[in-house]
């Protein structure tokens, strides 16, 4: 045995984050850890990347006692990890990425030429290619994933962690990820996999270790088990299947013409080029695309985050163009953002002050803020959304991932806003979490709600969208209606391909946006 976790317990406070957890990996071996957010996986591998250190228990590596205090340690053991978010420097070459903390040298100096080609080799060796002198702020997120495992199988590493690696890939890129892993588990080296894509696990792993609370609940061979097992194993129960009723669009809610947002620092393509599209009342338009072609910007510009150059919006029949995130509050939007710590919360603030988030106005009597009313639907929130916390005043930072989603979600589901703007609403979540904001976002439309979802997902949008627009370099490439929409379909209108644009235009014609009537009438 390569490596062996026995009874590993953490404690914070009388909180356990493991008890008592046993795991194991072999020499080749891909081995995942799935559970629903705050089951234990991360602080797990924390322990054994040196992050963190047990309160109980034993790890051994080749049968000896390992010792780790920090990631310096475990990366002289042997052991890397592949971070979420990846930890790259942008404006430094890929080459200047993989080498650095052991960057070749001759005499005093850094020897980029030897870094190069110690990249070109690794990138050879392990069929992983990349341009050694490319910018990192010019490759795209595969490439970036590809220079976080060559960083660490430079850095000599036989076990690598592996956290949420497909998170904003494209499936084709999650397709090349899923061989690599292969590939390299064939020439030896071991994985640890920690996703929440139970479809990945089964594609790639030889054994699974499900965790609940903490603990392990099993240990089993992909061979012998299956997506629905495991999905019950995680959260100890069935799940109940999503219920979608058919839309009944009403009156426009959001209308956006030509909206045109220009790159900064002398781009001379504009990061949107003249978007137009409708969102009606009782309907949920998906937004498909490649990270990196326009949809960040798309969203920051309608919630108010980021200047347009140019087109207007509408929202509830009101011209709100160059409104600000707080106006925009005011008259009918509410947002999921993107990225949950820099737009979504306050870290250091408690759980109770984040749910208050937006919703101060409507907690005032006489000009005093009623916390007793916010504190209960903070505790609501948590009861319905079944967020982790141990109260609603200890650090939103505190919480995993996940469950800091879940709260965000449930704070801007709960304003009724005329308009919820979806952004990666279930990035990093688990499959029970994934079923709760997904319901949320269905029950919030069938209450008349207009909701524009963007996700990197494909099957996420195939699962709620009624309509579904596919953005390629700023532009809108098509438009499906949900009952023909496909996932090839899309993918290839995302990848460029064009071939099926002038189906992907007739369908959507078919299930009009208004968009173009909109941009005609005052034409």
């Amino acid at each position: 045995m390569l490596l062996q976790m026995e009874k590993i317990t953490k404690l914070y406070g009388d909180v356990a984050a493991n008890a008592g957890v046993d795991f194991t990996l072999e020499e080749g071996e891909v081995h995942a850890l799935v559970g629903e957010n705050g089951a234990g996986k991360t602080t797990l591998m924390r322990i054994l990347y040196g992050e963190e250190t047990p309160t109980s228990g034993t790890i051994r590596l080749r049968g000896k006692e390992l010792v780790l205090r920090s990631p310096e340690d475990a990366i002289r053991a042997g052991i890397g990890m592949v971070h979420q978010h990846f930890m790259l420097f942008p404006s430094f070459t890929v080459a200047e990425n993989i080498v650095i903390g052991r960057e070749p040298r001759s005499g005093i100096l850094f020897d980029r030429k030897k870094a190069a080609e110690e990249a070109a080799r690794l990138s050879a060796e392990y069929g992983m290619p990349v341009d050694p002198h490319r910018r990192i702020a010019d490759c795209p997120v595969g490439i970036q994933q590809r220079v976080e495992i060559l960083k660490v199988l430079y850095q000599g590493a036989d076990i690598i962690i592996l956290d949420e690696p497909s998170a904003v890939l494209t499936p084709p890129e999650v397709k090349e990820l899923l061989a690599a892993i292969r590939g390299l588990a064939r020439r030896g080296k071991s994985f640890i996999l920690i996703t929440h894509k139970l479809q990945e696990v089964m594609d790639v792993s030889d054994r699974i270790t499900v965790l609940r609370d903490g603990r392990v609940v099993a240990t089993v061979r992909a061979a012998d088990t299956n997506v629905d097992e495991l999905s019950r194993l995680m959260v100890g129960r069935e799940l109940v299947p999503l219920e979608k009723r058919p839309a009944r669009p009403g009156d426009p809610v959001l209308e956006v013409e030509g909206l045109t947002v220009r790159g900064g620092r002398g781009k001379a393509k504009p990061l949107l080029d003249g978007v137009t599209f409708t969102v009606r009342a009782g309907e949920i338009v998906g937004v498909a695309g490649v990270s990196g072609n326009g949809q960040t910007e798309l969203v920051e510009a309608i919630a108010g985050l980021r200047r347009i150059d140019a087109g207007r919006i509408r929202l509830c029949g009101r011209d709100v163009t160059g409104a600000d995130a707080r106006d925009l509050r005011r008259h009918g939007l509410a947002h999921i953002p993107e990225d949950r710590y820099r737009w979504g919360s306050a870290k250091e603030e408690s759980v109770a002050d984040n749910a208050a988030m937006g919703h101060t106005d409507s907690a005032k009597r006489s000009g005093f803020l009623l916390r007793g009313r916010l504190r209960r639907m903070a505790e609501a929130w948590i009861a319905g959304f079944k967020i982790k916390a141990e109260s609603p005043a200890v650090k939103a930072g505190s919480l995993s991932g996940g469950n800091l989603q879940k709260l965000i979600a449930a704070r801007e589901l709960a304003h009724g806003s005329p308009l919820v703007i979806a952004a990666e609403p279930t990035r990093g979540v688990d499959i029970g979490a994934m079923e709760i904001i997904h319901a949320g976002l269905l029950k919030r439309r069938d209450e008349g709600g207009a909701i524009l979802l963007v996700s990197s997902e494909l099957t996420e949008i195939l699962k709620l969208s009624d309509r579904i627009l596919v953005l390629y370099e700023g532009r809108i490439a098509g438009e499906f209606r949900a009952d023909e929409a496909t996932e090839e379909a899309i993918g290839r209108l995302m990848a460029g391909v064009t071939d099926h644009a002038e189906h992907a235009v007739s369908a959507g014609r078919a299930g009009r946006s208004d968009g173009a009537d909109l941009a005609a009438s005052r034409g």
